[in-house]
């Protein structure tokens, strides 16, 4: 039986975790995951990933169980990386986590991977890798540090503390929170604006932002201007880069060709 469920709305790709009784993550729910953000990247009418899990859990994170049956703490999970996501780099599309509830370990792991949180106010947030005798190697150790202030997430990390839904809004790791009951109406949400904005935009700005994150602001600046970021430069030369000030200009709704 799956552990993956798609549900399709108007350019959004609505990705569910669906694995009772928490959703953790073995290798071939990694692999479902990864193949559900491939179809997202590849399908051009798809613009904006969601992804959130049922029940108590967004994900338990690595499946211990499958552990204690013989997977390997460093078991290859794929091209996407653990979770599908944690080292897709070259996908071009945004994705929102929904989180509806414990992001534990690698479930926290994949939320960090997206470019969006939304937090439902039951959701919490924890790294218990060291106190299990592994590390938060998926993305804990690499993201949560630039996400977070560096000292807090140095606590969670060495101590496995854990952060709820409202501390995780007052620290910028989580965008919303909302009541569970209207969590994926709120990603929606967001998910629809990202969605009526140009498609070469929101590429140019994901590869800007990741390309220049940790760099002062001028030498941003001459990376971004420098022809180094292929997106960038698709973005300037486009059709569409007229067509928005055209359209605004005619008081009308943008027609993007993505090109």
């Amino acid at each position: 039986m799956t552990a993956v469920k798609l549900d399709r709305r108007d350019g959004i790709l609505i990705i569910t975790l669906d694995r009772p009784k928490a959703n953790a993550i073995d290798v071939a729910t990694s692999l479902e995951l990864y193949a559900a953000f491939k179809a997202l990247n590849d399908d051009p009418g798809l613009r904006v990933g969601i992804v959130t899990g049922t029940g108590r859990f967004f994900s338990a994170g690595w499946d211990l169980g499958a552990a204690n049956d013989g997977e390997a703490v460093d078991a290859d999970h794929g091209p996407g990386g653990f979770a599908g996501l944690t080292e897709y780099f070259s996908l071009t599309k945004p994705v929102i986590a929904a989180v509806n509830g414990l992001a534990v370990g690698g479930g926290f792991e994949l939320a960090l991977a997206a470019d969006l949180i939304v937090a439902s106010e039951t959701a919490k947030f924890w790294l218990p890798e060291a106190q299990l005798g592994m590390l938060p190697d998926s993305g804990g150790l690499l993201r949560l540090p630039k996400t977070i202030p560096e000292r807090i997430a140095r606590e969670m990390i060495l101590t496995g503390r854990r952060m709820d839904a409202d501390e995780a809004a007052a620290l910028g790791l989580a965008s919303r929170v909302v009541p569970g009951d209207a969590l994926i109406e709120a990603a929606l949400e967001l998910a629809t604006i990202i969605a009526r904005s140009a498609p070469l935009a929101i590429t140019a700005a994901r590869d800007v932002l990741r390309d220049t994150a940790g760099m002062e602001v001028e030498a941003g600046y001459k990376l971004m201007r420098s022809g180094a970021i292929p997106s960038y430069q698709a973005m300037l030369q486009s059709d569409d880069a007229l067509e928005g000030p055209r359209a605004f200009a005619e008081g009308r709704a943008p027609e993007w060709k993505g090109r």
